[in-house]
């Protein structure tokens, strides 16, 4: 039987809270939905009042509620409540107690697009060697972080921890909470453009601020080839404890800048990539199952910062080729839409999680690197773009730009949801233009409209955006393949 995740002495004394009994907890949940039996239930205040659902918890098989007050529908005396004064802070309490128990390395992870896959790619590369700890979710904000670090095991390999932002000052408090041994920042690119004055170097120096929670002698993979890169080296530099600079990129002779890891050639096939690289002097070739020029630079920091913390690059090597993009990351699917022909269908990319000026041209390249069939008539590359939100003034010229990236000339139609996006689609060439949409229930209203068999879809925009219900109407449209890549082709 193995050791439970906390205990009511262990979270009392982390938490400084008063337990009414003893219990034992082999996980942590914020949500009734998801709720294990065993889980200690945490009643944080977001959307909801978790308190409002504590009852319902303990109903449920919970070990206990962590809570500021009785919760109503739960006795006085109910020994399973654990009060302290504020529930977040008390998350946070036993986020740094799970740290400090765990000898393991702590990994984090930040940067404006690849976040997710960067952190999937990292478990998948370490699981072979390593017990890996990481959250199935992209919990990557004020309350995600500290939840990620109270559910690690205190016998961990390592942690990988993903750190968000929205506005300026979030990410050094998270990251000097999860102590890292390790972090990367995977890209600069406009996002949230709207919360930063000066813009894309505002936005450097947010991302480089996760150098702030390094442990002394850290290391930091930087990516050497954003135009804002000096600013991250430079803050790299700066630390108070001196920190391993490892720069990541195609630029191998940036000034000031130590590149050790070089992205020599990407070769972007129907469902893979191939990659050759340089790690310090040692060449790399190897696959990833899915398409993506951006994939390929997330896959490099991430056996950089595995070699760096000592771990097996050649055992990373091979485990990364079973890495595969999660819902609304790039995921790519194959739909049938006759129960006799298999060959009669369309390929669905489903990116739909977010989406930013760099992200989009990254999502559109790997459009561009399928090749629709022939069934009927002629497959069309198809693009179903919604707005990409938050890039502050200049959002109505980021969108309209896209319709210069050297991608579209490989794209056959552009459907466009959103306010914002609507500037694309007047910057298109008319012969591009699909559907123009204020919401995303309205393209989804025409789904059966808007693919034909021999199609690839792709479905990109910011989560606001609401694109989801898009990609669940073109699924309904026909019935999952396996995909080339499960069957080891």
């Amino acid at each position: 039987m193995s050791a439970p995740l906390w205990t009511a002495s262990e979270a009392q004394a982390a938490t400084g809270g008063q337990s009414r009994g003893d219990w034992q907890a082999s996980g942590v949940s914020i949500d009734t939905r998801t709720l294990a039996p065993g889980d200690l239930f945490v009643a944080l205040k977001d959307v909801r009042d978790g308190h409002d659902f504590a009852a319902q918890a303990l109903d449920r098989g919970a070990a206990a509620a962590l809570v500021s007050h009785v919760p109503d529908g739960v006795d006085e005396k109910d020994p399973r409540l654990l009060l302290v004064p504020d529930v977040l802070t008390a998350l946070e309490d036993l986020g740094r107690a799970a740290r400090r128990r765990m000898a393991g390395k702590v990994i984090g992870v930040t940067g404006s697009a690849g976040k997710t896959s960067t952190k999937e790619m990292l478990r998948t590369a370490l699981s072979g060697q390593a017990k890996v700890h990481a959250a199935e979710k992209s919990y990557n904000n004020h309350w995600g972080v500290p939840l990620t670090l109270a559910r690690m095991p205190a016998d961990a390999d390592y942690a990988v921890i993903e750190i968000g932002m929205n506005h300026p000052g979030e990410i050094a408090p998270l990251a000097r909470l999860a102590d890292l041994d390790a972090a990367i920042v995977t890209t600069v690119a406009p996002a949230h453009l709207g919360a930063f004055a000066d813009g894309l170097p505002g936005i450097a120096r947010e991302k480089a601020s996760i150098l702030e929670g390094l442990r002394p002698g850290g290391i930091a993979v930087l990516n050497a080839d954003v135009d804002t890169a000096q600013i991250l080296f430079d803050v790299a530099k700066s630390l108070p404890d001196p920190a391993r600079i490892i720069g990541f990129g195609q630029n191998d002779s940036a000034a000031d800048v130590p590149v050790e890891a070089v992205l020599l050639s990407v070769r972007l096939a129907e469902w893979q990539t191939v990659i050759e690289a340089r790690l310090g002097q040692t060449p790399l070739l190897f696959k990833l199952s899915s398409p993506g020029r951006h994939f390929a630079m997330n896959a490099l920091a991430v056996l950089a910062i595995i070699d760096a913390l000592g771990g097996d690059t050649a055992r990373a090597l091979l485990d990364l080729g079973a890495w595969q993009p999660v819902d609304g990351r790039g995921v790519r699917e194959r739909r049938i839409l006759d129960d006799i022909e298999e060959n009669y269908g369309f390929d669905l990319i489903d990116d739909a999680y977010n989406a930013n000026p760099a992200s989009v041209s990254a999502a559109l390249e790997m459009l561009t690197a399928i090749t629709p069939q022939s069934v009927v008539g002629r497959g069309r590359r198809i693009a179903i773009l919604g707005d990409m939100l938050e890039l502050g003034p200049s959002e109505i010229e980021l969108h309209a730009s896209l319709a210069e990236l050297p991608a579209l000339e490989q794209i056959d139609l552009v459907h466009c949801v959103g306010k914002r996006m609507k500037h694309l689609w007047k910057a298109l060439p008319p012969e591009k233009r699909g559907m123009k949409c204020k919401a995303s229930k309205k393209l989804a209203g025409e789904a059966a409209n808007l693919v034909e068999a021999g199609d690839v879809v792709l479905v990109k925009g910011s989560l606001g955006v609401g694109l989801a219900v898009v990609v669940d109407a073109l699924r309904k449209l026909g019935q999952a393949a396996p995909n080339p890549s499960d069957r080891g082709a």
